[in-house]
């Protein structure tokens, strides 16, 4: 299969075109995402009541070396919602949430296919709400995701939900970062919080070079 990734442009909010969503679908069985399209497979068939996105297959696959792993996926991840959405986990989804993520990885100067995006509750109900009970079945779900990702070696805690699973991570001789989320809600009320997140990211970055 011809992989497609250096021929497509690369912008905010591309998602919310429907020939850029049906062009990264035709990439989903390209080798260095085949095995998390396969993933995301095994996902749907464990809880079909839940909605699990696809890994963007403009991001890094099984050759990132940083997993940056955000919290819940967001109604414009949802391809059935009253908004339809990209049915991506992408920064260039058609949200403010994913257009920060897209311009803060920029400002940080993190090459795009270094980069895996995941999240701590993998799946999406109708509701951002989070209990306890998803976030501890979330990070017990890490543990079959990051036998997918063997070159990781940074892991970004995005949030304060994902910080749940620092402790599983603690044990794996990986590098932990963590930042607030890039939400319009956190940087409605947690301004100084939001603002430093390009720079938490570059760190992370740095340090992985």
């Amino acid at each position: 299969m011809v992989n497609m990734t250096n021929k497509i442009e690369d912008v905010p909010r591309l998602l919310r075109l429907p020939g850029a969503i049906a062009l990264r679908r035709q990439m989903l069985g390209e080798a260095h995402i085949a095995p998390l399209t396969q993933y995301v497979e095994s996902l749907r068939a464990k809880h079909p009541t839940w909605e699990f996105q696809d890994f963007d297959p403009m991001d890094g696959g099984v050759e990132a070396d940083m997993l940056f792993l955000m919290e819940k996926p967001g109604p414009m991840t949802s391809p059935t919602g009253k908004k339809q959405g990209s049915g991506f986990i992408s920064r260039n989804n058609d949200d403010p949430t994913a257009e920060a993520t897209f311009n803060f990885m920029v400002a940080a100067g993190i090459p795009r296919k270094r980069v895996v995006l995941w999240n701590v509750i993998p799946g999406w109900n109708g509701t951002i709400s989070m209990t306890v009970a998803e976030c501890r079945s979330g990070v017990e779900e890490l543990n079959d995701l990051l036998l997918l990702l063997p070159k990781i070696k940074t892991v970004v805690l995005v949030g304060g939900k994902a910080g749940r699973a620092q402790k599983l991570l603690e044990g794996m001789n990986l590098r932990i970062f963590t930042s607030a989320h890039p939400s319009p809600k956190v940087r409605s009320i947690k301004r100084a919080m939001w603002d430093l997140i390009p720079r938490q990211w570059e760190e992370a970055y740095k340090c992985c070079r």
